[in-house]
This record gives structure tokens, C-alpha cells and sequence, in this order.
């Protein structure tokens, strides 16, 4: 054994006192599992690589985790005894100690010693009982194997040997823990990823391009992916994060069969003939951590309409086992489910070609036939056990057959499952999917028929059909826009699983009231100071007049004959107008309590005091009055812009020092630019690896750089279907480019630019026309292919030299992607391993997926084009994320994305009131979660479809608010921020330079004005 063995003592004191705990209940109750043995023997004699796992292997994982050969173990009530060499006995001693007393004989070289062992246990075995359990089917070889056999025939009379594997099978190894159960999910999105993401687009573009490739040849491709760890990173059913591929190993196929030679037995080969178009059936299973799983499903290739519908007749079968799958149903009730739905089905007659065993157990054990699925298995399932189901059709015949290969053809679709409590299984492989509109395959026309020799090529409809059907091999799910129904279903109830745990997480997190009550997100008090000493004043101040001191921000103003400073900050606004020979100056200060506006929640430190809200100024210097009101503005609009910048600069860090490679050049990228760019000329650069962070230079000697532990996410988007190449940074914590502040930073390279054309131009004079065109298309195409190959292995070249930090490279899915606005302009998102971006045009967007609590869409409902969504970030004191005018086509592929990364999402037909709701959950998150949580989401998209009124939601947004806060944020006011200002500022300017009985007398003037008008337009008309 190696030294790196660990054995997880808590797991194995656990699971062998659980294992006794059964076993002494069995006993109590009488029951036949255990057969009414008082020991049992589980024996393991030398290494053999098998395919599969026999019970004693599984009984050694799942106690130890590792497979001990040549390892004797006997099991009493009370006690364990194990027989085994001395290397092993070293990683055994550290289990002693536990509830369960473990006794370990250790096998040396001494023959005397170790019969002495033997003779120990066959003691045991004899004063526990007559009955001794054994794993009678299996046959292990090996010396260790023959001395136990020799010995125990000495009291084989005396005792009756009773086979223990179902017994281990129910009360050890069928119902899995929560680690059993990660370890299961990992190995089944392992298997689905390979079967949806490799084999399917290899098996398409073979048939598209008629290649000639074996069945052993495509599943010897899907046999080296498990050496390409890059593979598994960028799967979209994303891995647990410390995945490791090493952990990988084959228990079945991966197989592949077409042209009429089918074997739905876990047993079968691929074989040496061609990939066949037609009927095309692909399974696989991985272990995962000894734990496995399978998938198999069945391609149709231009099928006809009996092989669609039987398919579909299968396909209903399959579901109905898995949704009967619960806790508490029999097994033989699972096949007699699938019985029950042929025979009520059109195709009754189908029922004589349904497998005889629909699967059974997985695990630890590739194929448990304890938990054999078939007609006559009275077993009962229990929470927490796993099974792979394999519904299928044989030997059907095909009345359109293709040619002499395709008489007869067979149908299957293997899932692994995992038993839950009063709720449908989890499918763990629902990763590959097996609806029609994914495993359909077309070549042809779809409704290609005979065309009558009457038809002529005037008719319009014929044109109008080929037209319309005349496409590549794509499946059927790419040429609709309609939601299949099995996976809206399924995804419904995966959604309300996350709802559920989401509810769950949020009352554990905030178990106790927490908010802005408790002081963690209140507003302070900002206290200003103008001068510290009577000395500093101005000396204007002498002559008891108004004075602006710019130097000290601060206004200080004239009363009961003594200067009084005022700060800036405590200033709201200025303004002045004119009566008779005076003018008035009225300047408004900020207080609490004023009652208008989002803002008035002006903190103070004593609640009780008097505020002075106003303070008017007369003077018969008009022009001074004009003059001070200007610099009182221009004053407040300095404060709040240096306030605003001192805001954003706050989560603006400096970085530790770039260390320098030495002794050697460091490894380079040359003619790149960079965004942000430093100044507004547009220069090129280079950007430099070093120990421990980027280092961009351009021509001019001007620097960025980026230390690595800054460094959040890292993007290579290729310049496929893009102008560009990039290789984009995002950041922790922003830093200063030049006077601007930047959290991502972007390195560039056209893919169009002349600088970058190597053809040369000596034979453009000679040559013209669609050659010369083609070859200029050839030379982009190969150009473009080598800017991605030289930035896309810089891109790794940065992983390695960061490879301490936990981050590596994360490309974009295109083919996830969907329009949208998250900012100003219509842009192309696109989903990556970690996040959703927009690269391409700035503002850039990144948005971090763990980072994300729920996602909600707006505005769906019937008849309009586009649709919203709001990210709501697990950080609800920040605000909510848009993406608006979302295309309804992207809607499915929308939902089908945020299912697949495991973000509850929820959907109504309008836009809800953020801000509104994001300060009810932070004013109290416990109460909120209390109350539903996220539920009330839910609630408004099941309400979309009901005709009666009602009351309208608190957080729901009018189309007139909608109108109104837009505008309102468009036309702010330089004075508003956070701290000081509030929306109804302009009301208040107005107020502050007239009184009430002013505005009256202006009213009533404007309305005899209107009468007036109204009259003399009645006399025109009269004429």
C-alpha cells in the first residue's frame, strides 16, 4: 500500500456502526434479510483488474476507502476482526478506538503464526452462532485465499453457510450518504458531458461529411477523453471544484452501434463496422471516486414515422418508471409501470419487445442485481439509493427499412437516478438529452415524398416546401422556437428544488434579525469643519458682509452681527430674484425630516433639535446678489463633483510591486493595444509575464500593471464571428489607468488590420477578379486561425505562471449567447465556465455566476417581442444587475442556460420595483425569508394567467413610474448625490424664490390670459 493511503476514521466508525445498528434490528424483528447469521465473512484474496466491483471490493471502499488485497474481515454484532500483512495493518491501527471494538491479526512470514490468526476467527465465527454469512457467488483466487479454505473446511460441518450479499446490498451499500451522492453527480455529468458534448458533434459531422469511421474507432476517441483534463473544466454541467480527472475510469463501453446489430446487455462491444446512418445507439458509464454511473441513449437518423413513434412510445415508458420512482414503491412496481403504459398505449403489441430487466443498483457496484429491476423484485426503495434505469425496445422490425442493413433495428435510454422522499428522483445524467427534438437527426427532407409527375414548376407551394426544408444535419430542437414539454417539466421541478434550497440557505444565513436596524448599513453623520481658529477667517468678514471662501468651501454669512460659517456640505442650494429696487438672495440648507425625495433620510446625531432650513439675504446691489448666488452654485457643484470622485477612487487599491523576471526575457505578446486605453491616442504596446503579475508597455514607455492576486477572472474570446482578438482581465479590486478608474482591462488585436496582412502585394498587379478574392479569403481565414492560436496560448501561458491562485482561463460559450442590453447599446452576451460577459464593446460586462442568488424575467407574457432579466446578487446591499430587450427566441435557451448552472430563476409579466425590494430585504433579511423569500417572485409568474384583478404588488413599477424615474435619472441635477441631495430639489428652488400669495397672483393672471384668448378665437370663428 502506498503512503499515501488516509483512511477516514469518522467515515468508517460511521458507516460499520450503521451497518451493525441494521443488522442487530434485523435480528430483533426476525426478518429474512440477514438470514438470522451471528458473523459474516467478507474475503478478499489478490488484485485482479475487473471490470466490475464484487461485493467485498465495495465493502472495502465503503468502509475504507481503498481496496485492501489479500485481507480476511469478520463481522460479529460486537466486534471486527481483520486478518491482513503488515504494510496494511500500519494505515488499520489508527482505527481503533472507536464504538465498535477492531481487532487486527497481523500476517507475517511464520506459517505456525498465521494458521494460529485463522484458527482465532474460525473461533469467533463458531461462539457467535451456527449460521455464518458468506459472499457465496464469488470465486477468489490466490495463496492467502487457499490457506483460509483449508482452515475453514475444518468446521464447515459445524456450521450452514448463508449468502450475506443482499443483505450488504440493503443495509450497507444501497442507500448512499451526501459524499456518496457528490461523488455520483460528478461521475454522471462526467459521462453526459462526454455522450452531449463530444459524441453527438463528432457522430453529426461524421455523418454529415459521409466519413467512413468504425464504431471502435469513434468510442477510442471517446476513450482518450478522459486524458484531457480541459475537457472536463469546460463542460457547461459544471464539475464539483476540486474535480480530478485522475479519479476517472471506464465501467462500461463507452459503445456505439448501428446497421442492424444491436446488444442492450451491459455487455456488449463495439465492433469494427462503419457508423451507419439510421438507428445509432451509444452508451458509457465512468467511475467516479469507485462510485459509477451510465448513460445510454438512441439516435435517429431520418427516421420514419414508426421508428419516431415508437420512439416516443419509449421515451413515455422511460418517464413514467422515473417519476414512479419514490420512496416506499416496490421495485417490480417500477416495470410493471413501464407494462402498464405499452399496453394502454396505440402500439400495445410493442410489450413483447421491452427488456426483461429494466436495470437495477449503482454504486459502489456497476450492475446491483439485488435491486434488479424487473417484474418480481418485491424489494422497496428507499431514500438515498441510486439506480440506473434501461428502458428499450429489441429487435424491432422497421417497415421503410433504408437498405438490407436496417430490417430490424432496436431502441434503448439509460439514466441514473437517485431515490428521494415524497418527491420525484433527481436524474443524474438528465445532462444528455433524450427528448425527440434532441436525438432527431435530418439529412432529407422532411417531408420529401414522390412528387406526382403532374406538378409542374409553376406551382408555388412545391418551390415553398424545398425551399424551407433544404438544410444541413441539424437536430430538430435547432429548427423550432417551441418549449418541449418533458424538459420544461423537468426543469419546473429542478427550479423548485433550488427555490426550496435557496428558502433553506437564507433562513440558516440570517437566522437572527440583521439590517439596516442594527446600525450595519445606516447612513452616518458627516461632520464639516470651515475653520479651527477665529484667526483663519477671511478678512472680508470684518465688514459684516456675505463672503464665499473657496479655499475653505465655505459660505459665512452675516447674522445678529456676527459672521457665521456655513460648509458647503450643509448647503442644499442658492437662488435669487428680484423685487422692486431689491434683490433676494435665499440660500436652503440640508436637514432631516424634510420630507420630499428618496433622500430625506438625512442623519443627525441629536433627532430632537431645531434645524434651520432657510435663510434669506436683501440687498440693493443686484449684480453682488447675481454674483454670490453663481458663486454659491459653482461652489456646491466643485464639492459634490470632489466628493463623487473621492467616492469612486474609494475602492481603488494600490498593488504591491511587480517582481521582474530575471535572467532571461520575459514571455511577450507584441503590436497589442489596450482598453482602456491610457490617454485618447490609440498606441500599440506589448504585455510581459513576469513572477508575479502582466506588465503592458507601449511605444511611448507608459506602463499598466496587473499583479495576479489582483487578477478575479481571465477571458480569451476567439475573433470568430468577432473583429477582434482578446485576451480580457477582470479584477478584484480596480486600479487608476492613466486619471481613469478600471476594474477590467482588455489586451486587443484586430483580426482585420492591414499591418497584420503577410501575403505580400507583388502579384495584385497582375492578378484580379474572384481568384484573387478567394485567395484574400483564404489568407483572413488562416490569419484569423493564428492570431487565436498565438493569444489563446499566452492566455495559458498566464494560467501557469499563476497557477498558486486558483483561476485559469475561461472562454465563452457563442453558442449560449443572446442580445441584450446591460447598459446603453444592444450587445451579444455569452455565457463561460464562471460568469456571463459582453468583451466585445465597452462598457464591458462581467458578471461573476457564484456570485449570483436568483435571477428573475421580466415583462413575459404573449405578444411581446422581447423580454428582461435581473441578476440579484447574494450581496443584496448591491444593486440588482438588468440585461433588458432580450429577443423572446432566446427565452428557452435563457431558462435551459440558468437550470443548467443551477440558478433558481423565476418569471412575470412586469417590471418590478428593485430598489423597493432590495431595501426591504436589507432592512430585515431574516423576516424576509420568514415570510417566503423569494417566493413571492414565483408567486407573480404563477399569477400571470389569471383574469381577475387584483391589488397591485408594492414592488411592482406602473408605466407611468417607469416613465418618471427614467427621466428623473437622465436629468439629475450636478448637485444630487448620496449623501446630500434629493430628487425634489427643483420644487424646492421654485419655492425658495417666491412665496405663496407671488405664485397665486401669477396663476390668476395666466388664466384670465387663456379666457381672454378663448374669447377672441370665438369671434374669429363667428366671422
Amino acid at each position: 500500500m502506498a503512503d499515501e493511503v488516509k483512511i477516514d476514521g469518522q467515515t468508517f466508525h460511521n458507516r460499520l456502526s450503521s451497518l451493525n445498528s441494521a443488522w442487530k434490528a434485523d435480528r430483533r424483528s426476525n426478518d429474512a434479510l440477514f438470514a438470522g447469521v451471528s458473523s459474516f465473512v467478507v474475503l478478499m484474496g489478490k488484485n485482479e483488474d475487473a471490470g466490475t466491483y464484487q461485493k467485498s471490493n465495495a465493502m472495502h471502499y465503503w468502509l475504507l476507502g481503498y481496496e485492501f488485497p489479500a485481507t480476511l474481515m469478520v463481522f460479529t454484532p460486537d466486534a471486527l476482526w481483520i486478518v491482513t500483512t503488515v504494510k496494511k495493518a500500519k494505515h488499520l491501527e489508527g482505527l481503533k478506538g472507536g464504538k465498535t471494538p477492531l481487532e487486527i491479526l497481523v500476517r507475517g512470514k511464520d506459517p505456525e503464526q498465521n494458521a494460529k490468526h485463522f484458527e482465532r476467527c474460525l473461533d469467533l465465527i463458531k461462539s457467535s452462532g451456527k449460521k455464518v454469512g458468506v459472499l457465496a457467488k464469488e470465486a477468489p483466487s490466490g495463496p492467502f485465499i487457499e490457506e483460509w479454505k483449508k482452515a475453514f473446511g475444518d468446521i464447515s460441518k459445524d456450521v450452514e453457510e448463508v449468502d450475506i450479499a443482499p443483505a450488504l446490498s440493503i443495509a450497507a451499500l444501497a442507500v448512499k450518504d451526501e459524499t456518496e451522492l457528490r461523488n455520483m453527480r460528478d461521475s454522471a455529468r462526467a459521462s453526459t458531458g462526454i455522450m452531449s458534448e463530444f459524441f453527438v458533434e463528432e457522430m453529426s459531422e461524421i455523418l454529415d461529411e459521409e466519413k467512413k469511421v468504425t464504431h471502435k474507432q469513434l468510442t477510442d476517441k471517446m476513450d482518450h477523453k478522459l486524458d484531457e483534463p480541459k475537457f472536463f473544466q469546460n463542460l457547461k454541467s459544471k464539475l464539483t471544484s476540486d474535480f480530478d480527472t485522475q479519479q476517472l475510469d471506464w465501467i462500461y463501453g463507452p459503445v456505439v452501434q448501428s446497421g442492424g446489430s444491436y446488444d442492450l446487455k451491459l455487455t456488449a462491444q463495439s465492433d469494427e463496422n462503419n457508423l451507419h446512418a439510421g438507428t445509432i445507439i451509444a452508451g458509457l458509464g465512468l467511475r467516479y471516486k469507485s462510485y459509477a454511473s451510465m448513460v445510454a441513449r438512441t439516435y435517429l437518423v431520418d427516421p420514419n414515422d414508426a421508428q419516431e413513434s415508437n420512439y416516443k412510445l419509449l421515451l413515455s415508458v422511460h418517464e413514467a418508471m422515473i417519476k414512479e420512482a419514490r420512496e416506499g414503491v416496490a421495485i417490480k412496481d417500477l416495470y410493471n409501470k413501464a407494462i402498464g403504459v405499452i399496453k394502454s398505449s396505440k402500439r400495445p403489441e410493442m410489450e413483447k419487445h421491452f427488456v426483461k430487466s429494466a436495470g437495477g443498483g449503482i454504486g459502489l457496484e456497476t450492475r446491483d442485481s439485488v435491486l434488479a429491476i424487473n417484474a418480481k423484485n418485491t424489494r422497496v426503495l428507499k431514500d438515498g439509493m441510486t439506480l440506473y434505469l434501461s428502458s428499450g425496445f429489441t429487435d424491432i422490425e422497421n417497415p421503410k427499412p433504408q437498405d438490407k442493413k436496417s430490417k430490424t433495428y432496436s431502441l434503448g435510454i439509460t439514466d441514473t437516478i437517485r431515490i428521494r422522499r415524497d418527491q420525484d428522483p433527481a436524474v443524474f445524467t438528465n445532462g444528455a438529452a433524450s427528448d425527440t427534438g434532441s436525438v432527431c437527426f435530418f439529412f432529407k427532407d422532411e417531408e420529401e415524398e414522390p412528387q406526382p409527375k403532374k406538378q409542374t414548376k409553376k406551382d408555388p407551394k412545391v418551390g415553398a416546401v424545398a425551399a424551407s426544408n433544404i438544410t444541413k444535419t441539424k437536430l430538430r430542437a435547432e429548427r423550432t422556437t417551441q418549449a418541449d414539454e418533458g424538459a420544461e417539466a423537468r426543469r419546473r421541478e429542478h427550479q423548485k428544488e433550488l427555490a426550496n434550497k435557496k428558502q433553506q440557505e437564507g433562513l440558516t444565513t440570517y437566522s437572527e434579525a440583521v439590517g439596516d436596524e442594527n446600525g450595519v448599513t445606516q447612513k452616518k453623520f458627516k461632520k464639516f469643519e470651515s475653520y479651527k481658529r477665529d484667526n483663519q477667517f477671511p478678512s472680508k468678514v470684518k465688514d459684516l458682509a456675505i463672503v464665499v471662501d473657496e479655499k475653505a468651501s465655505t459660505i459665512v454669512l452675516p447674522i445678529m452681527g456676527r459672521p457665521v460659517p456655513f460648509h458647503i456640505q450643509t448647503v442644499k442650494n442658492a437662488s435669487k430674484t428680484d423685487e422692486g429696487d431689491f434683490a433676494y438672495l435665499r440660500i436652503n440648507f440640508l436637514s432631516p425630516g424634510q420630507g420630499v425625495g428618496r433622500k430625506d433620510d438625512q442623519p443627525f446625531e441629536d433627532p430632537t433639535a431645531h434645524f434651520v432650513r432657510s435663510l434669506t439675504f436683501r440687498s440693493r446691489d443686484v449684480e453682488r446678489m447675481d454674483l454670490i448666488a453663481e458663486q454659491i452654485t459653482n461652489l456646491r457643484k466643485n464639492a459634490v463633483r470632489r466628493e463623487q470622485e473621492k467616492k469612486d477612487l474609494e475602492d481603488v487599491v494600490e498593488q504591491d510591486k511587480l517582481v521582474e523576471v530575471r535572467n532571461r526575457k520575459p514571455n511577450r505578446l507584441d503590436t497589442i493595444f489596450v482598453r482602456p486605453a491610457m490617454d485618447s491616442k490609440r498606441i500599440s504596446g506589448e504585455v510581459e509575464i513576469h513572477q508575479n503579475g502582466l506588465r503592458y508597455i507601449d511605444h511611448r514607455g507608459s506602463k499598466i500593471d496587473i499583479l495576479f492576486s489582483n487578477v478575479k477572472h481571465l477571458f480569451f474570446q476567439p475573433c470568430t464571428h468577432e473583429l477582434i482578438v482578446i485576451i480580457h482581465v477582470h479584477l478584484k479590486n480596480p486600479i487608476m489607468i492613466g486619471k481613469k478608474k478600471a476594474k477590467d482591462v482588455q489586451f486587443y488585436r484586430e483580426a482585420t488590420d492591414m499591418q497584420f496582412d503577410e501575403t505580400g502585394n507583388r502579384k495584385r498587379k497582375h492578378r484580379y477578379g474572384d481568384e484573387e478574392e478567394f485567395e484574400q479569403e483564404q489568407e483572413e481565414r488562416r490569419r484569423r486561425a493564428q492570431l487565436d492560436k498565438t493569444f489563446k496560448r499566452f492566455a495559458e501561458e498566464i494560467q501557469t505562471a499563476a497557477r498558486d491562485e486558483g483561476w485559469g482561463v475561461d472562454i465563452p460559450f457563442r453558442e449560449l449567447g443572446f442580445n441584450g442590453v446591460p447598459n446603453r447599446s444592444n450587445v451579444f452576451m455569452q455565457p463561460t465556465a464562471d460568469c456571463l460577459v459582453q468583451l466585445t464593446e465597452p462598457p464591458f460586462t462581467v458578471l461573476t455566476l457564484d456570485e449570483i442568488e436568483v435571477a428573475h424575467l421580466e415583462r413575459v407574457q404573449f405578444g411581446l417581442k422581447n423580454f428582461d432579466m435581473v441578476f440579484v446578487f447574494k450581496d443584496f446591499h448591491r444593486m440588482p444587475v438588468h440585461i433588458n430587450t432580450i429577443p423572446v427566441e432566446s427565452l428557452e435557451p435563457v431558462k435551459e442556460w440558468l437550470d443548467s448552472i443551477n440558478i433558481a430563476y423565476s418569471e412575470g409579466p412586469l417590471n418590478l420595483n428593485w430598489s423597493t425590494i432590495m431595501k426591504t430585504i436589507t432592512t430585515d433579511p431574516h423576516q424576509f425569508f420568514k415570510d417566503g423569500g423569494w417566493s413571492f417572485l414565483a408567486a407573480e409568474s404563477d399569477d400571470e394567467g389569471s383574469d381577475e384583478e387584483e391589488e397591485e404588488s408594492a414592488f411592482e413599477m406602473s408605466d407611468s413610474e417607469l416613465a418618471v424615474s427614467e427621466e428623473s435619472s437622465e436629468d439629475e441635477s450636478d448637485f444630487d448625490d448620496d449623501a446630500s441631495a434629493d430628487e425634489g430639489s427643483a420644487s424646492d428652488e421654485v419655492s425658495a424664490g417666491e412665496d405663496w400669495d407671488e405664485l397665486e397672483k401669477k396663476a390668476k393672471k395666466k388664466d384670465r390670459e387663456g379666457a381672454l384668448d378663448d374669447e377672441d378665437s370665438g369671434k374669429k370663428r363667428k366671422r
